[in-house]
């Protein structure tokens, strides 16, 4: 089979820069380019112009060869229950080594809250369809007033009069992972196919158990108690205003349903399993597995929880979610993440919160927990 350099071309005449141009002749495709600089400058890496690949034959993905299960270690798996049961809350946490194939887990088959981390899912679904060649991540998309959704939603201070704001889809989907931008996450699912569509791809790649909800009106109307959306809860504090106005015990109620039984719910060892298979080239091709976990390094989410106790050397690439609040109690307070070692060994974590009262500094000591313990699990077997 032709490295990917060549394949790509031998598809089509591509429209190389000087320096593009130069690295092909010289045998190197962009998936090589895209990946040195993943490695070297990850931030840097993850700002690179869009790969312009979709005019392309779909690119093909690495094949999963079966991988034998090994037994997780004891120690480890001691550490992580003696985290979970010290805590609070209801608890989800999973750890998979990507290299040596073994999970350890603490409640991490219950479906926990997801929130943000559904972002994910849309980002993977995005970037399988530029591997197919639907869309590419240059292509124009315009954000406008009528795109806002509610709560996180910084790229609605770019929107100006009627043009909204002119930018691209890797652009947007920037914003979506890294900034955790709602308004931006909901016009990309809507452009590759709403819900059915991320729900497919979870589906064809056997993640598991992995829910996806119906966007993020929906999910924060019943999570709320609200039943309806109207246009200006997407404006202001409109949304919690009515929200507040509705009786307690409508709110409890809503707010008991949706953690009991999340509709965007998702087992921690299935998100950690999908990472560990995201970092193997198993789900998307070279260069977009490169892009997007370039992309999560570069988040800006989320600084205390997994990445405050990220010691000198080690690389975090993740991301974040977090539900309503309900008079003290919050329903999803998360961070996934692949975490690599110096000596470039990875680990796909998972670390769920589904229900607390607990404050929030509380909640990022449990995570700070999880990374020691598998630094110290990492070094032990080194």
């Amino acid at each position: 089979m032709m490295d990917l350099g060549k394949r790509l071309v031998a598809v089509r005449k591509i429209r190389f820069s000087k320096v593009e141009r130069a690295l092909t002749v010289a045998g190197l495709g962009p998936a090589v380019l895209l990946g040195c600089a993943v490695h070297e400058h990850p931030e840097l890496a993850a700002y690179l112009p869009a790969p312009n690949y979709g005019e392309l034959m779909p690119i093909p993905r690495a094949q999963a060869a079966p991988r034998p299960e090994v037994p997780p270690p004891a120690a480890l798996v001691n550490r992580l229950a003696e985290v979970a049961h010290s805590f609070d809350g209801v608890v989800g946490i999973a750890v998979t080594s990507v290299d040596r194939n073994w999970t350890a887990s603490q409640g991490g088959a219950r479906k926990l809250p997801q929130q943000s981390v559904s972002k994910l899912w849309v980002a993977m679904t995005v970037l399988d369809q530029v591997d197919q060649g639907r869309i590419r991540l240059n292509d124009p998309l315009v954000i406008t007033r009528a795109d806002f959704t509610l709560f996180h939603q910084p790229v609605a201070s770019l929107v100006k009069g009627d043009q909204g704001y002119q930018s691209t889809v890797g652009e947007i989907l920037r914003r979506a992972l890294t900034m955790s931008d709602n308004t931006c996450n909901d016009k990309l699912l809507r452009l590759v196919g709403g819900p059915p569509a991320v729900r497919s791809f979870i589906a064809r790649n056997a993640l598991g158990s992995i829910r996806f909800g119906p966007g993020e009106k929906l999910l924060q109307l019943g999570t709320s108690g609200l039943t309806a959306w109207k246009p200006e809860y997407s404006m202001g504090n409109s949304f919690a205003v009515a929200r507040a106005q509705l009786p307690r015990e409508t709110r409890v109620a809503a707010y008991q349903r949706y953690v009991a039984d999340p509709p965007d719910g998702a087992a921690p060892l299935a998100i950690a399993g999908a990472l560990a298979r995201l970092k193997r080239g198993e789900l998307l091709s070279p260069v977009s597995t490169q892009w997007l976990i370039a992309t999560m390094q570069a988040s800006h989410t989320g600084k205390f929880r997994l990445r405050g106790a990220l010691p000198p050397g080690w690389q975090l690439a993740h991301k974040t979610g977090t539900g309503q609040d309900l008079f003290g109690r919050t329903a999803g307070y998360n961070d996934v993440a692949l975490l690599t070692a110096p000596d470039g060994r990875s680990y796909a974590l998972a670390v769920m919160i589904g229900d607390t009262p607990r404050p929030i500094n509380e909640r990022q000591l449990l995570m700070h927990a999880v990374v020691r313990a598998v630094v110290d699990e990492h070094q032990a077997g080194a």
